[in-house]
């Protein structure tokens, strides 16, 4: 059965909004034609009222952790929160399991199509193996920069790697956590286990702590280690900036995107970018608003020409799993940036990060994309909420 669609406006592959067009689809929404709309009987095209975009893509989801919606204070600031975090123990299965079919619907209804999902342990693997979604499942790894630790990490996360592959689906890679988490003796396990091409996922730059650890070897982290009994006499900081420990140890053979970048200079981008130009910078607005009550320059981002991604992280630091919400929250508080840029974060750009490009993130003949109505009157300033119809 063909179906034809049009709106008020329509999402065009080349990042523009644009009325008078109708996308042809299959019954598996696969596209055959992207049509001036004169050229159709409009009695044979669905009309809808709102922008019709491509399916949304969350580059960076915590989706097993969908348990602890509520239950970590706000604006305590990156450290806290991750000592709240690892506080809650002895949650039930049936708790946790639930959660997370409850997060991957909830993605679904906020037209949600693929998803760049942190694993550290394989309770995810069932549900995405059933999911209308597309998963790229990042094993997450960290030894908290215990040389000491690294051979017993490497055989807990290839446990790990081993439950998440057991259904097959979709792809995998190993990841590192972050920089003051992850030794370059695991860093060089990480690039040994990847092939080239493959997408790394890296948290970055989320506080000023994470780069007083590289720049001094003192601040928050030196402290968080400590209180928790590491120690820290081994570690020599480098003399700059959290990420360029990470492209000192992180293979540029691969598609890498680094998440939050709060604090991410002009500076650090164009170093990134040296390393590899295969890169992805993946915002979290409301993660980062919850957390650290702040939110990235992204100046930074768009005067270097670089490519952005859109993310949910966990509902432990977020109100919902909405990549819509995300863009509305960065459209509310840097209104200089324009829709359609947001819009090609959330779609096209996130696509390419995971590697998904191939069928998703854009309206192009034979692709399947989804779709997705943002809907109501385009001109709403309290935001659109958007409904699936493919």
């Amino acid at each position: 059965m063909i179906r034809k669609f049009s709106a008020d406006a329509v999402f065009t592959s080349d990042a523009k909004l644009v009325s008078g067009v109708v996308i042809v689809v299959d019954e598996g929404g696969k596209i055959l034609s992207i049509d001036p709309y004169a050229e159709h009987d409009p009695s044979s095209v669905s009309m809808l009222q709102g922008i019709l975009i491509p399916g949304f893509v969350n580059t960076h989801c915590h989706l097993e952790l969908s348990h602890m919606k509520g239950k970590v204070d706000t604006g305590t600031g990156l450290l806290p929160f991750l000592k709240n975090v690892v506080s809650f123990r002895d949650i039930e299965q049936s708790v946790i399991d639930q959660a997370i079919i409850d997060g991957d619907k909830e993605m679904y209804r906020n037209g949600i199509v693929a998803v760049g999902d942190i694993s550290n342990k394989t309770d995810t693997a069932k549900v995405k193996s059933e999911s209308l979604l597309d998963y790229y499942t990042f094993v997450e790894m960290f030894d908290f920069l215990q040389p000491s630790m690294t051979n017993a990490t490497i055989i807990q996360y290839s446990s790990v790697m081993e439950g998440q592959s057991h259904y097959g689906f979709n792809k995998k890679s190993y990841v590192p956590h972050a920089p003051y988490t992850v030794t370059p003796q695991l860093f060089d396990f990480i690039n040994s286990q990847n092939s080239p091409g493959s997408t790394i996922s890296i948290h970055n730059q989320e506080t000023t702590s994470e780069n007083e650890l590289f720049v001094t070897g003192k601040g928050g982290f030196s402290d968080f280690y400590k209180s928790f009994g590491f120690g820290m006499d081994h570690f020599e900081p480098i003399g700059k900036s959290s990420i360029h420990y990470t492209i000192k140890n992180l293979s540029p053979e691969f598609r890498t995107i680094f998440v939050h970048n709060t604090l991410t200079t002009k500076e650090d981008v164009e170093a990134a970018s040296l390393w590899n130009k295969n890169i992805f910078w993946a915002t979290c607005p409301n993660a980062n608003l919850y957390i650290e009550n702040r939110l990235p320059d992204y100046r930074v981002f768009l005067d270097s020409n670089a490519k952005v991604t859109v993310g949910t992280d966990s509902l432990t630091s977020n109100w919902q799993l909405s990549v819509w919400e995300e863009v509305k929250t960065i459209r509310k508080y840097q209104s200089y940036i324009p829709l359609e840029t947001c819009l090609s974060w959330a779609t096209t750009n996130g696509a390419a990060a995971l590697g998904f490009d191939d069928r998703l993130g854009s309206f192009e003949v034979g692709k399947t994309p989804g779709l997705v109505l943002l809907g109501g009157d385009v001109c709403d300033e309290r935001g659109l909420i958007p409904v699936r119809v493919m």
